[in-house]
């Protein structure tokens, strides 16, 4: 059940077996149906997971009441409200299931626990901080710097495969268009 919690982040710190285990034990999975809600904007974030199997698109609503999605989570990402988290502050990004789905969760306190009993743990949460830090400054730049039809070619790059899994509606909000312009796009491309 943990091969890919493992794969994930022996990519970032080598942590033996045992302590594996420890790290391990202090996630509980969670089996979230489509369309189901893993956080709600209002809510107070306490949990990071990591998706073990299926998609989620963590999105805000915009001031006219649009969704505007900031990233989809497939298997091998995380997902969480850092802001809410940290500053226990009410979320303002939605987490949604696009797929029925396992996530492991961890809560601030279990992962304060392992801050404290493994410095190694420490040093992966600062390792994956930065790299999320890099894909938003990242997603930033491409949003107000790149015409749409790059955002989408670098969505396809991003998230191969992932198309086949989302609505088009779903991709034209990640992308800040409207599904119609999306669809103008794609048959230029082809």
């Amino acid at each position: 059940m943990y091969n890919l919690l493992y794969k994930n982040i022996s990519r970032y710190i080598n942590l033996p077996e045992e302590n594996f285990k420890q790290f391990a034990d202090l996630f509980q999975l969670k089996k979230i149906k489509r369309k189901e809600m893993v956080l709600k904007e209002g809510e107070y974030c306490l949990f990071e997971g990591f998706v073990q199997e299926g998609c989620f698109k963590v999105y805000y609503l915009n001031e006219n009441g649009f969704e505007q999605t900031l990233y989809f989570a497939v298997e091998g990402w995380w997902i969480t409200d850092l802001d809410s988290l940290i500053n226990h502050v009410p979320c303002t990004l939605n987490i949604e299931a696009i797929e029925d789905s396992e996530v492991l969760m961890i809560s601030k306190k279990d992962k304060e626990y392992l801050y404290e009993t493994m410095p190694q743990v420490e040093k992966l949460f600062r390792i994956m901080n930065q790299q999320s830090s890099v894909a938003l400054q990242r997603r930033i730049l491409s949003l107000t710097g790149k015409t749409a039809d790059k955002r989408y070619l670098e969505f396809l790059e991003k998230y191969p495969g992932l198309e086949q899994r989302l609505t088009q509606q779903q991709v034209a909000s990640y992308l800040g268009i409207t599904h119609e312009f999306l669809s103008k796009i794609r048959r230029k491309l082809l």
